[in-house]
C-alpha cells in the first residue's frame, strides 16, 4: 500500500540543508517522513515496498517554470542549429538538409545565434537562396524573435517586395529597400502562416520525445506555453491529454493560455475534461517587447550598439491594458514576457491597474533588465519573476553591448530580487536554453559559462540552496502549488528528484555532470540512469 524511501541524504528544502532519513509515501502523496526506525514501526502493516536511494541525493520535484515543452520535443525532429559557430555552417546544414527531403518540401530548423559565430555575417535570403533554390526554408533565432527565410519562402507565403510593415513587428529590408528575408517579432506571422500544419500524431511524438528527455534531466513537471502555435488549441489539449493520461508518461505540466488561443480555449470550456493532478491550466500569456539578441527587447533607452532604436513595444498602451482587462474578466492571472525595463514598467502599471483575482498571481517572465523603483512597485503586487539563469552563461559578454553602462539598470540581478522579498521561479525557457536545472543552478550560482572563469556580475550570485529552490519552491509558488508541493512534506506531492552526488557538499561544478540517477513522479520510477545505478 505504501513505499518507503531511504539509504541516502534526503533534503525537504523546507530550510536549508535540513534532512531527514526517511520518506513514507501512499498513492503519490507524502504520509510521513523522519527517522526510519520510527517510520518502519509505526506504517510496518502498510509497508509494500522499499525504495533504497543507494547513497543518492533526494530532493523535491524539480520543475521548470517557464518553457516551451513541444517546443522542446521539437528539437528531436527538426534541424537545430545551436552548435553552429559560422554563417557557413548553417548553409551547409541547410543544403544537406536538402538532400534528404523532397523538392518543395519545408526546411524547418532553430537556434541559429550570430553572437556566437565566428565572424558577424547575417543569415539572409541571399545566402539562402545560394543553398536552397528549390525548397522552402524557414529558420527561427535561438530567441525565437526572429526568423530567416529565403524566396522560396517568400513565394510560399505570397510576400511581395511591398509588403507593409506590420504592428509590433519589424520586416527586414537591404538597403535598396528589397526584402532580406529577415522577419521579427509579429511580422514573423507573414511567413510562418504558410508552414504546413502540424497534425497530433506529430505533437504526440514531440511532446513524448520532450517528456522523457525532462525525465533524463530531473524534471518531475513544468509550466508551459503551447497553445497557440500549432494551428488548434483543442489539438494541442488533446495531444496533452494522450501523452499524459492515456499513455501515462507521468509528467505536472501546467500550461499557459497565450492571449491568441483564448478564445478557442473558452470555448473548449477551458479545458473541462482535461484537468487532473497532471495536467493544468494558469496565467493568460502575453508578449510585451521581443529579446536582447535581435535588438527587441523594450529598454526605457536606446541600445548601447544602436542608438536608432530603444527596442519593440508588441502591443500599444491600450491594446495591453485590454488584454489585462481580458484576463480579469476570466478571473485569470496574467504572465508576461517582459526582457526589458521599458516592457516591465508598461505591465506593472496595468497589473497594478488592474489587480489580479484573489488567490492568483501574475508573472513577470524573464524580467533581465529592471530598475530599483520598479522592484519596489513588484513589492506592492502578487507577482513572481520567472527567471532563466541559464542566460547568464549564454548572454554574457555581449549583451553588455547593447546594454552599454547600466547606470540605474539591475541586469539579470536576481540576488537582488530575492533579497528584497521579490519571489522568483527558476526555468530554462526550453528549447531556446538547454532544458537541464542542473545548468540553470550551475549558472545561478556561479554566474559563469560552464568551464569558464570569469564571473558575470559577481553580486548577483546565488547560494546553492537559494539556486535549488528556484526549481522546488519557487516553481510550486508560481502556480499556486506552494500547500503541496515544492518541499518534502506530509500532504504534499511525492515528486522526487534523485542525484548521484550532492551539490551542497560537492559544489556547483558537480552538476555539470551526469548525476540524475533518478526522477520520481507521483510515486512511479519514471527514470533510472542505468549507467549511474550500475556504478553503485
Amino acid at each position: 500500500m505504501g513505499t518507503i524511501w531511504k539509504g541516502g541524504t534526503i533534503y525537504t528544502m523546507k530550510q536549508e540543508l535540513q534532512t531527514v532519513e526517511a520518506v513514507y509515501e501512499e498513492m503519490g502523496i507524502i504520509k510521513d517522513l523522519g527517522d526510519l526506525h520510527e517510520l518502519q514501526q509505526k506504517y510496518h502493516t502498510d509497508i509494500t515496498e522499499v525504495q533504497d536511494l543507494n547513497g543518492g541525493v533526494m530532493f523535491p520535484g524539480w520543475v521548470d517554470s517557464h518553457m516551451h515543452l513541444i517546443g522542446h520535443g521539437e528539437t528531436f525532429l527538426k534541424l537545430q542549429l545551436g552548435g553552429c559557430t559560422s554563417l557557413e555552417q548553417v548553409l551547409e546544414a541547410v543544403r544537406m538538409q536538402t538532400e534528404l527531403l523532397p523538392e518543395g518540401m519545408w526546411v524547418i530548423g532553430e537556434g541559429w545565434n550570430e553572437n556566437e559565430w565566428k565572424n558577424s555575417e547575417g543569415l539572409e535570403r541571399k545566402s539562402l537562396d545560394l543553398v536552397a533554390p528549390k525548397h522552402p526554408v524557414l529558420l527561427r533565432r535561438v530567441c525565437r524573435h526572429v526568423i530567416a527565410v529565403n524566396s522560396a519562402a517568400l513565394e510560399a507565403g505570397g510576400i511581395h517586395e511591398n509588403v507593409p510593415d506590420v504592428a509590433g513587428g519589424l520586416v527586414g529590408r537591404n538597403a535598396d529597400g528589397k526584402l532580406n528575408g529577415i522577419f521579427k517579432e509579429l511580422a514573423q506571422e507573414l511567413v510562418l502562416s504558410a508552414v504546413p500544419g502540424v497534425t497530433e500524431e506529430y505533437l504526440v511524438t514531440a511532446l513524448t520525445a520532450a517528456i522523457e528527455d525532462c525525465w533524463s534531466k530531473g524534471l518531475t513537471g513544468c509550466h508551459t506555453e503551447d497553445l497557440s502555435y500549432y494551428g488548434s488549441c483543442i489539438r494541442t489539449m488533446n495531444a496533452f491529454d494522450t501523452v499524459i493520461h492515456q499513455n501515462q508518461k507521468h509528467f505536472r505540466a501546467h500550461l499557459l493560455v497565450h492571449h491568441l488561443a483564448l478564445d478557442e480555449w473558452l470555448n473548449a470550456q477551458k479545458g473541462k475534461g482535461k484537468e487532473s493532478p497532471m495536467l493544468e491550466f494558469g496565467a493568460m500569456k502575453l508578449f510585451a517587447d521581443g529579446a536582447l539578441g535581435g535588438r527587441t527587447a523594450w529598454l526605457s533607452r536606446p541600445y548601447a550598439d544602436d542608438p536608432s532604436t530603444s527596442g519593440v513595444a508588441v502591443h500599444s498602451n491600450e491594446e495591453l491594458e485590454q488584454l489585462v482587462i481580458r484576463a480579469r474578466k476570466q478571473g485569470m492571472a496574467v504572465a508576461t514576457h517582459a526582457i526589458g525595463d521599458g516592457a516591465a514598467e508598461m505591465v506593472l502599471h496595468y497589473l497594478e491597474k488592474h489587480p489580479c483575482p484573489e488567490g492568483k498571481r501574475d508573472r513577470l517572465i524573464h524580467g533581465q533588465i529592471l530598475r530599483s523603483e520598479l522592484v519596489e512597485q513588484m513589492k506592492r503586487l502578487p507577482v513572481i519573476t520567472d527567471i532563466q539563469p541559464s542566460f547568464v552563461a549564454s548572454d554574457f559578454p555581449w549583451v553588455m553591448d547593447r546594454i552599454g553602462e547600466p547606470g540605474n539598470l539591475l541586469i539579470y540581478a536576481w540576488k537582488s530580487l530575492i533579497e528584497q522579498g521579490i519571489p522568483c521561479a527558476g526555468g530554462s525557457d526550453a528549447p531556446i536554453e538547454k532544458v537541464s536545472p542542473l545548468e540553470g543552478i550551475h549558472a545561478a550560482v556561479t554566474r559563469t559559462k560552464p568551464q569558464h572563469e570569469r564571473v558575470y556580475g559577481e553580486d548577483e550570485r546565488l547560494s546553492m540552496y537559494e539556486a535549488i529552490s528556484l526549481y522546488t519552491k519557487g516553481s510550486a509558488y508560481a502556480s499556486v502549488h506552494e500547500s503541496d508541493r515544492g518541499i518534502l512534506e506530509a500532504g504534499y506531492a511525492a515528486d522526487f528528484t534523485v542525484l548521484k552526488q550532492d551539490p551542497f557538499r560537492e559544489g556547483p561544478d558537480i552538476l555539470l555532470e551526469d548525476v540524475v540517477q533518478m526522477t520520481v513522479i507521483n510515486g512511479h520510477i519514471v527514470y533510472k540512469n542505468v549507467s549511474k545505478m550500475d556504478e553503485i
